[in-house]
């Protein structure tokens, strides 16, 4: 199966302007002409429109990078533009409707669970944001994103791959512009859970023999997918895992979203949430219009930092039974899946001590990136796809 031909309305999962979305002959459509996503400072809805995503020489003096009353494209729309939607894994309503965990305040459309107006039936699956380069008549490779990253991550890794191979990178549920279900309300962001919706996105993507590149603490999910999976993948390469036990210890910039009160404060901070979690773990240096791509959920939806701190709160609990369960699977004499663990030596977060030796004990091959940090795709990304390359030409 491939992608769907929904079209996802464009910056956010409610736009401004609910008259905008449309529906023709069963498909859901946006007109782009009013694409724009402001953001009121009081109550009249006529007066103080500021757009997100305006040039920055403008100003708005908001913390963010934005400007006054501005149509400019921006890079997120862009991106989004490149991508399709891809239905999977179907998040069931729960009776009435989703609350915020602060004030219990009922949340807007974009974190209800299926069933309102602007949602598909439940039946129909989540909403997945996808992006594909390359021809479908070649081998398949899917480019997971850690965490808190996006798909967008892979914008350098793409093109390299594409030239040979069909390249697929997608949004988890609760970031970039894949559905953030309210927590307790359908999805609650386990481990168990994310492992059960990837077997459903990639039986809609209906891929046969392909490879997985998984960076960061999704790895350990991953990888017990591919358990269950080997006769369908050719190759698996981890970049940046958390291969040991000091790397089942979430970084105290990710952990502190698991905080009880604050971090439910701190995930609603878009600099917080983004900027802060992508550039403290290595030498990346973001530039301002990057930035606004991965500020851009947080911007527009509170429903991004309540699936941010859910996720915290469920790695906290889950990720160390998660990743003893990797280095079991990885040591097995069952394991035949040809597996590389690429590392970027400037990780902040996870140390390098233990990594070599654990792929010399299991003879899988070790690749070190000298300049590169915990998102290797971030910091090197064109140097990643050429890594990719050769390791799959190889195997």
């Amino acid at each position: 199966m491939s992608f769907s031909s929904i079209q996802a309305p464009s910056i956010s999962l409610l736009p401004n302007n609910p008259s905008n979305l449309g529906l023709t002959n069963g498909r859901l459509f946006f007109n782009r002409n009013r694409s724009g996503f402001s953001c009121r400072a009081n109550r009249d809805d006529n007066e103080n429109d500021y757009l997100i995503d305006a040039p920055v020489s403008i100003g708005d003096g908001f913390s963010f990078s934005g400007g006054k009353y501005s149509d400019e494209p921006s890079r997120s729309d862009e991106w989004f533009r490149q991508g399709q939607i891809v239905k999977a894994h179907p998040v069931l309503a729960s009776v009435g409707k989703a609350k915020d965990p602060f004030f219990g305040l009922t949340m807007g459309v974009g974190s209800q669970a299926p069933g309102d107006v602007f949602r598909r039936p439940a039946s129909l699956g989540s909403w997945w944001f996808c992006v594909e380069e390359g021809s479908s008549a070649n081998p398949s490779v899917v480019l997971i994103h850690g965490l808190p990253s996006q798909a967008y991550s892979f914008r350098k890794v793409l093109p390299v791959l594409s030239k040979s191979y069909r390249a697929i990178a997608f949004d988890w549920l609760g970031f970039g512009f894949s559905d953030k279900p309210q927590p307790k309300y359908g999805f609650d962001y386990t481990l168990d859970e994310y492992l059960s919706s990837l077997e459903s996105l990639i039986g809609e993507l209906a891929l046969d023999k392909f490879s997985l590149v998984v960076q960061g603490y999704f790895a350990p999910v991953v990888v017990k997918y591919a358990s269950n999976h080997q006769d369908k993948l050719k190759n698996l390469i981890l970049v940046n895992p958390p291969l040991t036990d000091k790397h089942a210890k979430l970084p105290s910039t990710l952990s502190s979203f698991s905080n009880f009160l604050l971090g439910e404060i701190f995930s609603q901070d878009p600099l917080r949430a983004s900027d802060k979690t992508l550039t403290s773990c290595g030498p990346y240096a973001m530039k301002e219009e990057d930035a606004m791509v991965y500020r851009r959920p947080y911007l527009t939806s509170g429903s991004s930092g309540f699936a941010l701190t859910a996720i915290s709160k469920a790695m906290k609990k889950e990720l160390k039974a998660y990743v003893e369960d990797m280095r079991k699977i990885l040591s097995s004499q069952t394991w035949k899946v040809s597996t590389t663990i690429c590392w970027g030596l400037r990780d902040r977060w996870l140390n390098y001590d233990g990594v070599e030796d654990f792929c010399k004990r299991l003879n899988h091959e070790l690749v070190e990136l000298p300049k590169a940090g915990h998102h290797v795709q971030e910091d090197c990304g064109e140097e990643l796809g050429q890594v990719i390359v050769r390791l799959l030409a190889k195997n």
